[in-house]
């Protein structure tokens, strides 16, 4: 199988290089279970953080350990963009979305519970990966639809078109 190496901090993984659609592969980088990886990209992405940042916003899973190093590192607290609609939340504000990795579309909610945590907040949105930005702009729109507004992004990798309003810690390519 082939493979992309990358380095976070000071490790180093071997990635593997998978299809995602007929004629498109990508470095498969999933941090979930990989203690090592999210510390270190966690401790990095925490000391690159702007001082005017209020809150995390971060995208139910994948991204979601690595946003509670952040938290943890730069005492800033998190917010989790869930990918369902659950029954217990209050007036949900809801986009849809298609992700480079999933294919087809994703919802993306955020509980009416933690409107009051971002509105007239400075957020910084944590993902690990961004890639097409379809992701990243749905978070966008729930952050100025509920009055937060988004002052950083920082994810592990950006992937495939540079993406210069990211604070990435190494780019990924496209296999075509």
């Amino acid at each position: 199988m082939k493979t992309h190496k990358v380095e976070v901090g000071n490790v180093t993984r071997e990635l593997p290089v998978v299809s995602v659609a007929p004629g498109v592969s990508v470095a498969l980088f999933n941090m979930l279970g990989d203690t090592e990886v999210t510390e270190a990209a966690g401790r990095e992405l925490a000391a690159r953080l702007p001082q005017d940042v209020d809150v995390l916003v971060t995208p139910e899973v994948k991204a979601l350990s690595l946003a509670h190093v952040i938290s943890r590192e730069s005492g800033k607290p998190y917010i989790v963009i869930r990918k369902t609609q659950k029954p217990y939340m209050v007036d949900p504000v809801a986009r849809e979305v298609v992700s480079i990795t999933t294919g087809r579309p994703q919802l993306l909610v955020l509980d009416g519970f933690d409107v009051d945590k971002i509105r007239g907040k400075k957020v910084a949105v944590v993902d690990d990966v961004v890639s097409s930005g379809g992701t990243l702009n749905s978070i966008r729109q729930i952050v100025e639809e509920v009055g937060g507004e988004v002052v950083s992004v920082v994810a592990v990798f950006t992937e495939g078109q540079e993406r210069p309003e990211v604070t990435a810690l190494g780019h990924l390519p496209l296999y075509t």
